[in-house]
């Protein structure tokens, strides 16, 4: 089974003065050891940028925050609203890539996440969310995003890549 992760707005115009920096450090861990289980077993890893208001003077605002680890061979995808699906490649780029399940993690659990999670159902692909690399501003986004959602961890991750 392809697994694409999808790393979601951990851009610096986002999180600054939102989210704290253990929470950031944490979560990026969590996504750190997913991408590199997932890039080493051929899976595709992207970084969904939101770029809504980008100019050249803030443009390395909309980069991702340097706890995210970046590869070449990963995948960049930019949108302009919550649903990363919606008026982006995200969907060909994932289906040229045979992907089926789909990772998400990043900012925000109430929003943008959930947003690209229902999106990636609604295209008949498999969404879950990365247990511990989601980030809200508010404390109880994050549990209330996951109660009723399909949740993975790393460990099962690592197991499905054969990457332990």
């Amino acid at each position: 089974m392809q697994i694409a992760l999808l790393i979601v707005d951990m851009q610096p115009v986002h999180l600054r003065g939102r989210v704290g920096g253990e929470a950031v450090e944490r979560a990026c861990a969590y996504i750190n050891f997913a991408a590199e289980r997932l890039r080493g077993g051929g899976h595709p890893v992207v970084h969904v940028l939101d770029v809504e208001g980008m100019e050249e003077a803030n443009r390395g605002d909309f980069d991702p925050i340097p706890g995210i680890v970046v590869k070449d061979g990963d995948l960049k995808v930019s949108k302009e609203s919550g649903n990363a699906f919606w008026r982006t490649e995200l969907e060909a780029r994932l289906t040229e890539r045979g992907a089926e399940l789909v990772v998400i993690a990043g900012f925000a659990a109430e929003q943008c996440v959930l947003f690209t999670y229902n999106g990636a159902a609604e295209r008949g692909f498999t969404p879950v969310l990365l247990q511990n690399g989601l980030l809200s501003a508010y404390p109880d986004a994050i549990a209330s995003a996951v109660r009723d959602r399909n949740l993975i961890s790393h460990p099962v991750i690592a197991y499905m890549t054969g990457r332990s």
